[in-house]
């Protein structure tokens, strides 16, 4: 409904509370707390379109950034501080790299990291689910696995990545998620599904209750 450009060097809080129908698109770059507990907004960030650098390989946004994000979306193009989405309950985001800490204490949403991540990663991570580009093979040494566990993707995470890397592409005009999703057959091995075993259990609980209803109707 509401949409909002930008262009420079956002200071703290960029974004902090953005409500659903409203949206931040910021050319330039964004300093700590960026969506700090966005509640259904969406905030886009990519660099000045006369920059020359490679965004997968600069800071583009600071630390602590979507604390406690409730719901929305986020499209990254560059990499952010530490303590990326740390109790994050539901928001979907998509990024090129992180610093320490990421998805700390994580509740909920759904995260893709498409380069590399800092170390502790997922530490207290009891909901969502993490999909990391692990080309170079060196996240799974960070990763904080008191919590967590490492699946396959499976149909649905394949879709799920695809539709991010679209959207990431299409509002970020981002090169390196376009070169993933036109190479994604071969790409896909490289992501890592990182799934709160807490999470599984639930997930796996409701699909049984969802089996009973359904026999309990088929019966009826």
């Amino acid at each position: 409904t509401i949409q909002c450009g930008f262009k420079g060097v956002a200071g703290q809080s960029c974004g902090a509370f953005l409500t659903k129908g409203v949206t931040f698109e910021l050319e330039g770059m964004a300093n700590d707390y960026v969506g700090k507990g966005i509640s259904g907004g969406k905030i886009i960030i990519y660099p000045d379109k006369r920059a020359t650098y490679k965004s997968e390989e600069n800071i583009i946004i600071g630390n602590t950034t979507f604390y406690g994000a409730i719901s929305g979306e986020a499209y990254i193009r560059g990499v952010s501080g530490e303590r990326f989405c740390i109790r994050n309950s539901g928001l979907t985001a998509v990024v090129e790299g992180i610093g320490d800490h990421g998805c700390e204490y994580m509740t909920g949403g759904r995260v893709v990291i498409l380069g590399k991540t800092g170390r502790n990663f997922a530490a207290g991570m009891s909901g969502g689910i993490a999909y990391v580009f692990d080309k170079d093979c060196s996240f799974k040494g960070k990763c904080n696995m008191s919590m967590v566990e490492f699946e396959k993707l499976a149909t649905e995470d394949e879709e799920t990545i695809r539709r991010l890397l679209l959207n990431h592409a299409r509002y970020t005009q981002s090169p390196l998620a376009k070169n993933i999703m036109d190479r994604f057959y071969k790409e896909k091995k490289h992501f890592v599904k990182v799934m709160p075993t807490e999470y599984k259990r639930v997930l796996r609980a409701r699909k049984i209750e969802d089996r009973m209803d359904l026999s309990e109707v088929s019966d009826g």
